[in-house]
């Protein structure tokens, strides 16, 4: 028998042990390189209690159940994905079997602690069970029968149960005697994302413990924190963006911090490479459609929904962005300090925007338009024509009179108290005085010369006539006060001049075109002539974009001439972008051989920049002090060259007759 077991089997070297026996220690896995492309969501996977972020009425609980040595045989973990559910379980393994504890601080050198530490090979007593593949009763049988046996080398057999609600009602039937009374050295751990399937039988046997999503403010830290130890910038508005596509799972926002980061140049990831890779509308657009409806400006707004067509952009998540966008106004509008208190979690650049916005628009109109995008964006599922149903809702919006109901009444009441106060109308930004009604006055030199020595005082005008009589001499009446008029530009056209005369500039803007005085009041930080250029600088670069997009530079260029005088350039920048050395032309200037000064450096002279006075259907002929204000200046005129020159007055009827 032996013999013909040798001859068939190949002999007796066929019982052989070529590796090392059963209850042999396993070998020692070389620790993974540094270097290996791990994920970030496992190269930063906690491995104690203390590093899961967000879950706090979950692990301080357990960590008290390790210290007093009460953990129970059954755990039921539950919550989003990606919360911290699977790798609590695994923290919580590795607390069971550390050889000094049970313990909720593992020491991390032990076997258990390494093989189920971040990257380690695994335990062979701590199985994961993926039930959405093992859910049958097969699947329960043959664990139940497996669980009988001890530990290899740690103290507990943990059974770690993924997508627990997977598992069938049968193979939860089969499991119900062993989870309910183990063996002393099992303890299992149901992991699942909706309790609710789990069988009631089940759920009693075990403790719940919900997890939560992870707050805005915590993963935002958290994150802002993994970009420096990775060494990664990181552009101001990138990690709230990130934030929002995570939806409050650690697992998903590291995912797309890794592939922003992965697709990014070396200078670091950018806020539009971010905004274009997730689709999310850019800052830029949002603003100029928000800024467009409180200005009332309708071709603005739908020439930003064309902006957002032509980039290739879903009008679903445009309306989706624009919704977010309104219900953060209602909230700045309805409760003022929500910025400060950290209520909304803005970035600092961004919470005086949305201060000036909430004010222009008002907490009615705001409200209002929520619930239109909120409505239109039910309306835009399965349609086929999004964009007409993304303009429809912009008219909507701009249109509240359409609106009979009583939202749109507050609309339109908010929309007629900004323009009136219990005084009368309310000007956006000062304005100049308005000069007296143009009239013609005769100098003092040409009065005194018409005006007889010995009559101290004139007599009363006499009625208008036809025929003017140049035998008495015409009486003048003394001017009104003039009204103050704003300071002589100087002959130099300077920075500080500009900066003196923004607000009229901005009020005449304000006439030209609202939604560019809306964003030059607003986002414009500074003002700076340089090489004859007139830079104005933004805070942000949104407010820039939908400057020169929308032709702000020919507005404010206008409201300066009209103001001033002068015809100049206009150029928009960034605070972080530096002022070109050189400029092109810009003033319109009067050349003079008394205006030519020598330049700097050079011999060559260059012309002085003149500003040129107000054209007189501007700001009118407005009389000086001296000046009298006559009831008919084409008699008084007539009488005067009479006077002057001697002539004699001949009458229209006797031309045509001569």
């Amino acid at each position: 028998m032996d013999a013909q077991l040798e001859e068939l089997d190949g002999g007796p070297e066929f019982f052989a042990q070529d590796g090392p026996s059963l209850f042999a220690d396993p070998p020692v896995s070389s620790p993974v390189s540094t270097d290996a492309p791990l994920a970030l969501y496992r190269r930063y996977r906690p491995e104690v209690f203390g590093e899961v972020i967000g879950q706090e009425h979950v692990t301080t609980p357990l960590k008290r159940a390790l210290s007093n040595n009460r953990v129970t045989h059954a755990y039921l973990f539950s919550g989003p994905r990606g919360c911290g559910k699977t790798s609590s379980a695994r923290i919580l393994a590795r607390s069971l079997n550390c050889e000094k504890g049970p313990t909720p601080e593992p020491c991390g050198v032990c076997h258990s602690c390494t093989d189920l530490a971040r990257g380690g090979p695994g335990s062979i007593d701590v199985l994961e069970i993926d039930a959405a593949s093992h859910g049958g009763v097969d699947d329960a049988r043959d664990l139940r029968e497996r669980a009988f046996y001890a530990p290899v080398r740690s103290r507990y057999r943990v059974y770690i149960v993924d997508e627990a609600h997977m598992v069938t009602s049968a193979g939860f039937n089969a499991l119900l005697k062993l989870v309910e009374e183990p063996p002393p050295h099992v303890k299992f751990i149901f992991a699942t994302t909706e309790p609710d399937k789990v069988i009631g039988t089940i759920r009693s046997r075990t403790h719940h413990y919900p997890f939560r999503l992870i707050p805005p403010k915590t993963m935002t830290t958290f994150l802002t924190q993994i970009c420096e130890e990775e060494g990664v910038s990181v552009e101001s508005g990138v990690i709230p963006m990130v934030v929002r596509a995570g939806s409050g799972s650690v697992r998903d926002a590291l995912s797309v911090l890794d592939q922003l980061i992965g697709g990014s140049p070396d200078s670091g990831v950018g806020y539009d490479h971010a905004a274009a890779l997730l689709g999310y509308t850019p800052d830029s657009l949002l603003d100029g459609v928000v800024d467009a409806i409180a200005a009332g400006d309708s071709a603005e707004v739908f020439a930003n929904v064309d902006r957002v067509i032509e980039a290739g952009q879903d009008p679903r998540r445009f309306t989706e962005d624009l919704l977010t966008r309104f219900r953060d106004l209602v909230i700045v509008a309805a409760v003022p300090d929500a910025l400060s208190t950290g209520l909304l979690d803005v970035p600092d650049d961004q919470g005086e925007r949305y201060r000036h916005q909430a004010k222009e628009i008002g907490i009615g109109s705001l409200t209002r338009a929520a619930e239109v995008l909120a409505a239109g964006l039910v309306g835009m599922r399965g349609t086929t024509a999004p964009r007409l149903q993304l303009e429809l809702m912009c008219a909507r919006i701009l249109l509240p009179a359409a609106d009979a109901g009583e939202r749109g009444i507050i609309a339109r009441l908010e929309k007629l108290e900004k323009g009136f106060t219990p005084s009368g109308p309310v000007r956006e930004a000062p304005v100049p005085p308005e000069p007296a009604p143009p009239v013609r006055s005769v100098p003092q030199s040409l009065r005194e010369a018409s005006q007889p020595a010995a009559d101290p005082q004139p007599p009363k005008a006499p009625p208008k006539s036809a025929e003017p009589k140049s035998a008495e001499p015409k009486p003048v009446v003394e001017d009104p006060p003039s009204p103050p008029k704003p300071a002589t530009p100087p002959t130099d056209l300077s920075t500080e001049w500009i900066r003196q005369a923004w607000p009229r500039i901005l009020s005449r803007t304000s006439e030209i075109r609202r939604y560019v005085w809306m964003i030059l009041n607003q986002y414009t930080k500074d003002l700076e002539i340089r090489e004859r250029v007139l830079w104005v600088t933004f805070t942000d670069a949104g407010p820039r974009d939908n400057f020169n997009r929308s032709g702000g530079d020919d507005c404010l260029a206008q409201a300066i001439s009209t103001e001033m005088g002068a015809t100049i350039q206009i150029r928009a920048r960034l605070e972080s972008e530096a002022i070109p050395d050189e400029g092109t032309a810009i003033l319109s200037l009067a050349t003079s051989s008394e205006g030519v000064q020598p330049m700097a450096g050079s011999g060559h002279k260059a012309p002085a920049l003149a500003v040129v006075p107000n054209p007189p259907d501007a700001s009118g002929d407005a009389p000086s002090d001296d000046d009298d204000i006559v009831e008919n200046p084409i008699d008084e005129a007539s009488e005067l060259v009479i006077e002057m020159f001697d002539a004699e007055l001949v009458s229209e009827e006797s031309r045509k007759k001569s």
